[in-house]
């Protein structure tokens, strides 16, 4: 008989073999809700396979192993031949490819694409977040790629193919290729315009050899990559390719990979181009920051959406727990202030998914008034949803206590993984200062932005009262750099505010408002006014059938 004292009681089942889509309420209606109706069966169909995969015991421990093995630069081979490669754990590679043939990188050629990618997206990433790199800056490229015809002709199909080849050949001869970026150098971080990389033009059209170092060169095993480089003309994008069409390796120097807080199965690199590195000019000759400006765009919003996914799994852990876990004489979920904790930190999550999916829809929908409203919601949303990603990822892994703190329950890699899409892209500060800019230059976008939040007034007088005060912040832009944060923080406020007096419960806008806009709430999660339905926002948050 088994002693007493090895009897394991009151702990929560693990949170494995469920549809993280369908069990996801805010995502499942926001697909719905965005595509048409002659689409729908067929991608739900899709993203809960991917859903019930992505929670599936196999997908977890592939998941835990890319991160506990991560990846490992090879600069020479055994003979002392330069080869410039980098190792992964085999997880890895099953990770890219379920996410590759999930349609991931599938977004700009197909009805209703961006809505249906961003879902999967955030489906994929609760599994694992460091694959998602390759999968973003992917999907990002082709705006780039579409400023030389020629060039999107081969690498777009190869960039949205269903087939994940992870070996190193010339484009031509594979059947899916993924892209990378290297944008950023040592001295100038956000700063592109400072590129100092220099681009010597060949006598062949479009034709380039590049010499320079780049800091941060994202998925370095990726069969091509987006550069700034300085050429005669001022900044300009090129592709470089790892393998020229000959099958010879290009020249490029992977230095070393960085040793990052998280995101550990996922390498980052630094790159050195000798000039003797060939690349294909991508636009006009010192026109690149404009060329890569709809590719950042992209990325932008896909922190926008990977932040989400992390909130979304951190809360589903959460609540789950809450759910089985036993104390003081009853279920944690049915304590009040558990659940105003819980509560608190459900609507955080559905905003952020509620604005995500907005924005995918938006690209989708290709009118005029969506692209003007992305130009000022991306980065604000950039700016806001991946700021709260931290403190709801922390509060969630305190929900489990210590068990949330110990490696096993998974909360610590969400909690490392948390602080990355607000640096990526482009930091705070950058976003905000976007912000500004889009407010003060161009009009269109405040239009757009106004009509959207305007959808949703006389819904709610704490709706209504934050729009007049962002008017009025608005109305007198004089000295407004020092408060650009607290204008990108009450765009992207109001805006989710709007979208869930629209589109959520009543229960969820009613707490939202409440305690974002309504100021009837303290600075930490679990300060919601004890009036509210909170138990009915905490069971839309559990993950389960």
């Amino acid at each position: 008989m088994e002693a007493r004292s090895r009897t394991v009681t009151n702990q929560a089942p693990p949170l494995v073999g469920y549809d993280v889509f369908s069990c996801d309420r805010a995502l499942s209606e926001a697909v719905a809700r965005h595509l048409p109706e002659e689409l729908l069966d067929g991608v739900r169909e899709e993203l809960r396979g991917l859903g019930r995969a992505s929670s599936s015991d196999q997908v977890r421990e592939w998941g835990e192993l890319a991160n506990a093995f991560p990846p490992r630069l090879r600069t020479h081979d055994r003979y002392g031949r330069r080869i410039d490669e980098v190792d992964f754990h085999p997880s890895w590679h099953r990770l890219l490819g379920k996410a590759v043939a999930a349609g991931l990188t599938d977004a700009w050629g197909r009805p209703g694409g961006h809505v249906r990618r961003a879902a999967g997206f955030l489906v994929a990433t609760q599994a694992e977040a460091g694959h998602g790199c390759p999968v973003s800056m992917t999907h990002a490229a082709v705006p780039a790629l579409r400023a030389e015809p020629e060039l999107a002709a081969v690498w777009e199909p190869l960039a949205a193919s269903r087939v994940y080849e992870r070996e190193l050949r010339p484009a031509a001869e594979k059947a899916g290729v993924l892209l990378g970026t290297g944008l950023t150098e040592k001295q100038a971080g956000s700063d592109l315009g400072a590129v100092t990389t220099s681009a010597r033009p060949l006598a062949e059209d479009g034709g380039y050899l590049l010499t320079g170092h780049k800091w941060f060169c994202s998925a370095p095993m990726s069969d091509a990559f987006l550069v700034l480089a300085r050429a005669p003309g001022g900044p300009t994008c090129f592709l470089v390719p790892r393998v020229l069409d000959d099958g010879s390796r290009n020249a490029f120097a992977l230095q070393r990979l960085k040793d990052k807080l998280g995101n550990r199965s996922n390498a980052s690199a630094e790159v050195e181009f000798d000039g003797t590195t060939w690349a294909r000019r991508v636009g006009e000759e010192g026109r690149g920051l404009r060329t890569v400006r709809d590719v950042v765009a992209a990325a932008r919003l896909d922190r926008v959406l990977g932040s989400a996914a992390l909130m979304r799994q951190a809360v589903a852990q959460a609540v789950h727990h809450a759910s089985y876990r036993s104390a003081f004489g009853g279920l944690l979920v049915d304590k009040p202030l558990m659940r105003n904790v819980l509560a608190d930190l459900a609507v955080e999550s559905e905003a952020a998914t509620v604005l995500g999916m907005r924005l995918a829809a938006a690209y989708d929908s290709g009118a005029e008034r969506d692209l003007a409203l992305l130009r000022i919601a991306v980065p604000a949303a950039k700016y806001w949803v991946t700021k709260r990603c931290v403190p709801v990822v922390a509060e969630a892994l305190e929900c489990l206590g210590g068990n949330g703190y110990v490696e096993e329950s998974g909360l610590p890699r969400l909690l490392r993984e948390s602080p990355l899409n607000s640096v990526g892209e482009g930091a705070g500060n950058l976003q905000a200062l976007d912000v500004l800019r889009v407010l003060r230059t161009e009009p269109a976008a405040l239009d757009a932005y106004l009509r959207e939040v305007g959808e949703a007034r006389g819904a709610d007088p704490r709706l209504d009262r934050a729009i007049r005060g962002l008017l009025t912040e608005l109305a007198d832009l004089e000295g407004a750099e020092a408060r650009a944060r607290r204008l990108a923080e009450r765009v992207a406020l109001v805006l989710q505010g709007a979208l869930l007096v629209r589109w959520a419960p009543p229960e969820v806008a009613d707490a939202f408002c409440a305690g974002r806009l309504g100021g009837d709430a303290g600075s930490a999660f679990g300060t919601l006014p004890h009036t509210l339905d909170l138990r009915a926002v905490v069971e839309r948050a559990r993950p389960v059938e």
